[in-house]
């Protein structure tokens, strides 16, 4: 649904897509050719205004039954992701997170996706596998990883991430910043604040390694909050291995000595 027929129906979307396709014509070639793996960083991608309006209505995920860490441990029985919890189900949360999910799936939207990166086809998940509502408290942490490959119901390819922050008066000090890594976890190539209303796209490869691996110096009643979305196609480029992987989770240099 483009601006002016959303308009006829008194419905008002939350992106100006005309916008989103100006920032994918000038940045595809930039994202595509980012180090260490294709990504882009856009600032401004929610207004304040909306920030706003999505934390009045942020879920409190711990009443909620959304997943936890303990449902995802390493072989150590340790967690790769402490004092973090995150919802994917859609049903229960506020209309306004049920109309970005809708959009953010939306033909309009792949079409800005598809143009921004260059994978065509892509398919949205409406069962937002380990996507939804994400929120991580002090001292939590993700470390650095390469996500899962397959959709689990639909065995489908999974290509993008798309992650918006919501973290307003957001200080350096309280880290939670996302790092994105080299192919050999040898060196912290970029480094993004997860600062309100960014959003960071980029490709899910078997080697785009990322998290946020330091815990959070935030105060007990402040929080890492986000939203994520992923994209998949049937099959990969011939160049891409497609064998089945779950989430590949790596230590950091400092971690390994």
């Amino acid at each position: 649904m483009n601006n002016n027929s959303a308009k006829q129906i008194g419905f008002k979307p939350v992106f100006d897509y005309e916008q989103l396709m100006r920032i994918a014509r000038e940045q595809a070639d930039n994202y595509r050719s980012a180090s260490p793996f294709p990504h882009i960083v856009i600032d401004n991608f929610i207004s304040e205004d909306l920030v706003d309006r999505i934390l009045a209505v942020f879920p409190d995920l711990k009443a909620r039954k959304g997943q936890t860490p303990d449902t995802v441990l390493l072989d150590d029985g340790t967690s790769p992701q402490p004092h973090k919890r995150w919802l994917s189900n859609q049903i229960g949360v506020d209309m306004l997170l049920k109309q970005l999910y809708w959009e953010m799936n939306s033909a309009d939207f792949l079409q800005f996706i598809e143009k921004l990166t260059g994978i065509e086809q892509l398919i949205p998940d409406p069962h937002l596998n380990g996507a939804g509502v994400h929120d991580t408290k002090k001292d939590g942490l993700l470390m650095v990883h390469a996500d899962f490959n397959k959709h689990p119901l639909f065995n489908l390819d999974r290509r993008i991430n798309i992650l918006i922050y919501l973290n307003k008066d957001w200080p350096d000090a309280y880290g939670g910043h996302l790092e994105l890594w080299s192919k050999d976890m040898r060196k912290m190539e970029q480094k993004v604040a997860p600062l309100a209303g960014r959003c960071v796209i980029f490709s899910t490869l078997r080697d785009s390694f990322h998290g946020h691996p330091h815990p959070l110096s935030c105060p007990p009643d402040r929080s890492r909050k986000s939203i994520a979305l992923y994209y998949y196609t049937k099959g990969r480029p011939a160049d891409q291995d497609p064998s089945p992987h779950p989430t590949l989770w790596q230590k950091t240099p400092e971690l390994e000595n």
